[in-house]
């Protein structure tokens, strides 16, 4: 009795090892609609607006050499190649100050630009470097060509004004534009 007992038992457990659980699959395909997307900003302040940056004039060493500023840093998150244009929003500065009428600065040979830094990938443009300042305009200049696609890619710039002798006491403003766009 014991043997049929056991043989019963090895027999219930073979089939329901043999025996499969039933099963169903089910497919869902999942499409990435990627969009072109591009983004400048200041690293300073994370967004499209930088600081206002001053350079103060108060020795007669300032004027017979310019003033330069600190290190200007912007970054790039591109899903694409890119390149990046500069320049001002106008062709003379705006002028704050007690004579009247008052004085026309121009931006072209008073206000440069110099490539400080270039963690981007791409080249520096011509008259830009990364070893002197180049005049800015109000026409776009190309100053970063063929940037890498990335989350994070940077460039740093300085500015240097040499206004010279030849203006009065006051606030002089521009504003520099940079523009990225993808290749």
């Amino acid at each position: 009795m014991k043997k049929v007992i056991a043989i019963i038992a090895l027999g219930i457990t073979g089939f329901a090892a043999n025996a499969q659980a039933p099963s169903s699959t089910a497919t869902q395909t999942v499409n990435l609609n990627l969009s072109n997307a591009i983004e400048l900003t200041f690293t300073g302040s994370g967004t499209a607006t930088g600081a206002a940056v001053n350079l103060a004039f108060n020795t007669v060493n300032d004027y017979a050499n310019g003033v330069t500023s600190s290190e200007q840093m912007l970054r790039v998150r591109s899903n694409r190649r890119f390149g990046v244009t500069v320049r001002t929003n106008n062709a003379n500065f705006t002028y704050t100050g007690s004579v009247s009428p008052a004085p026309v600065m121009p931006v072209s040979g008073v206000l440069g630009l110099m490539v400080s830094a270039n963690s981007t990938g791409g080249a520096i443009a011509s008259p830009f470097s990364n070893t002197a300042y180049a005049g800015l305009t109000s026409a776009a200049q190309n100053l970063i060509t063929n940037a890498a696609n990335g989350g994070n890619q940077t460039f740093g710039v300085r500015y240097e004004a040499e206004p010279g002798f030849a203006y009065p006491a006051g606030t002089y403003t521009v504003d520099v534009v940079y523009t990225a766009t993808q290749l």
